[in-house]
């Protein structure tokens, strides 16, 4: 092979990496929101072992102070005690005490923020699990060996940007793949429409990204068109069909030649989707349309309930929430965030039951890290590990899953104002929920590339 052509090949690999990338611009940029995976084939049915992963994911640093809050006597005090000027009342949370399957050490109990009562019915039912002081790890690490440094720790703690990345692709902003991505890599041979693998209603997430895999972007409303190709232009029908031939017909120059096809795709999957949700019946679940984390897991679930007529055998989803930078104004705010989740997610659980996947579906929380325990006045500050749920019928709900830190500042679980030491880190649960979507145990690098610092990589959120 010529230096020439070697460097064409190159040049080419490299543009359809970036071109790809611009599928995470958001519903600005139409024209590449739905750019599909290479080597696709015809849609076909899925099959019956359909699977999908549905991350939710809350921007700015959830407060898992509020979210999860300590219920028995002693543990209540104390919590109190530290978060004076924001602790919720405790008798606010009689409504929401836990009653696991598998009771907590020495007697302690634990209690939902009043408005994830939602969520309860599904605790209770088994199909909620709760994961206690998850984060970014680089290893197992010690509070002796953080105060020590003596072991590598995950870049940039306490930045947003960074422990987002870090959280979706094991490495800080500028990563350019995501554990969802990388498990789309090794499922999208498997799908009927590659295209279809990693889906986002969110917008840019890095966690979706692989290293072909592509994340597919739609609105709540459904995929975005490119309006003078799918309707008629200014009135004119033969104005719009002259527009499909300029940006689909092939070209001589390589980059006009991939640019089209990606575009060329970019028009069959809307066509695809937008046919397959037309010919849904409508979800009797209902869906709160004032709620966005609602209506894009709304979306999510419409989508799920169209995986035939998409040729999908396994399926990564993304949704987003922003708000939780609560430094401010956290009693006043974060209750509002808490009613749209707990509302929001319910109906999706809903939906899937409704559907027939609840048993197929695996939706789980994630965001940047948690807060301080202590206040600063009013809100709290950045922290690292935090509490999320994990909810699906495959998931051995209604129990906790980690370690429940105590409740203190400066405690054994802390490395300064009540911010948490993960004892559970975003591998093993990255690892344990790639085990249950299908990936081998020797592909598990591959999706998560710290893995094999662990010696326990199934953390047991499945039967």
């Amino acid at each position: 092979m010529s230096n020439i052509s070697h460097l064409k090949k190159m040049q080419r690999r490299e543009f359809l990496r970036r071109a790809s990338a611009l599928g995470v611009t958001g519903v600005a940029a139409p024209w590449a929101l739905n750019l599909a995976a290479i080597g696709e084939a015809a849609a076909q049915s899925a099959p019956a072992d359909y699977k999908a992963l549905v991350c939710i994911f809350f921007y700015g640093g959830n407060d898992y102070g509020n979210t999860l809050v300590p219920y028995d006597q002693a543990s209540y005090n104390a919590y109190a005690t530290i978060r004076q000027t924001i602790a919720t009342p405790r008798d606010q949370l009689t409504a929401t005490a836990l009653t696991p399957s598998v009771a907590l050490p020495d007697g302690r109990q634990m209690a939902l923020a009043p408005q994830l009562g939602p969520l309860k019915r599904l605790f209770d039912a088994g199909h909620l699990g709760v994961l206690l002081n998850v984060g970014t790890l680089v290893q197992p690490t010690t509070l002796a060996q953080y105060k020590a440094q003596s072991v590598p720790l995950p870049p940039k703690l306490f930045s947003h940007n960074d422990q987002q990345s870090v959280w979706q692709a094991s490495t800080p902003e500028g990563a350019v793949s995501g554990w969802g991505g990388r498990m789309g890599d090794l499922f999208m041979g498997g799908n009927g429409n590659a295209t279809f693998t990693c889906i986002n209603v969110s917008g840019n997430a890095v966690f979706m990204s692989g290293k072909q895999a592509v994340q597919y972007q739609l609105s709540t409303s459904g995929a975005v068109a490119i309006n003078g190709v799918t309707k008629p232009m200014y009135g004119s029908q033969a104005c719009a069909d002259a527009l499909r031939s300029l940006i689909t017909a092939q070209r001589t120059h390589w980059m006009e030649e991939e640019l089209n096809r990606v575009v060329s795709r970019s028009v069959s999957a809307q066509s695809i989707v937008s046919t397959a949700l037309a010919g849904l019946p409508a979800l009797k679940t209902t869906f709160d349309s004032a709620n966005s984390l609602a209506t894009q897991l709304q979306m999510v679930a419409k989508l799920i309930a169209a995986r035939s007529s998409l040729g999908a055998s396994r399926q990564v989803f993304f949704v987003s929430l922003g708000g939780f930078d609560l430094h401010d104004f956290l009693p006043d705010q974060h209750p509002g965030l808490l009613t749209n989740i707990g509302n929001a997610m319910a109906s999706f659980h809903d939906a899937m039951v409704e559907i027939g996947a609840n048993d197929q579906v695996t939706a789980f929380t994630a965001s940047d890290f948690g807060r301080t325990l202590t206040s600063n006045g009013d809100g709290s500050d950045h922290g690292w590990g935090s509490h999320h749920f994990v909810m699906g019928g495959a998931v051995k709900g209604g129990r906790f899953f980690g370690q429940l830190p105590s409740v203190s500042v400066n405690g054994p679980d802390d490395v300064g104002q009540g911010r948490l030491l993960p004892t559970t880190s975003v591998d093993q649960l990255g690892a344990t929920l790639a085990s249950w979507m299908g990936v081998s145990a020797t592909n598990l690098p591959l999706v998560m590339p710290q893995i094999g610092n662990y010696s326990l990589k199934n953390i047991g959120i499945f039967g």
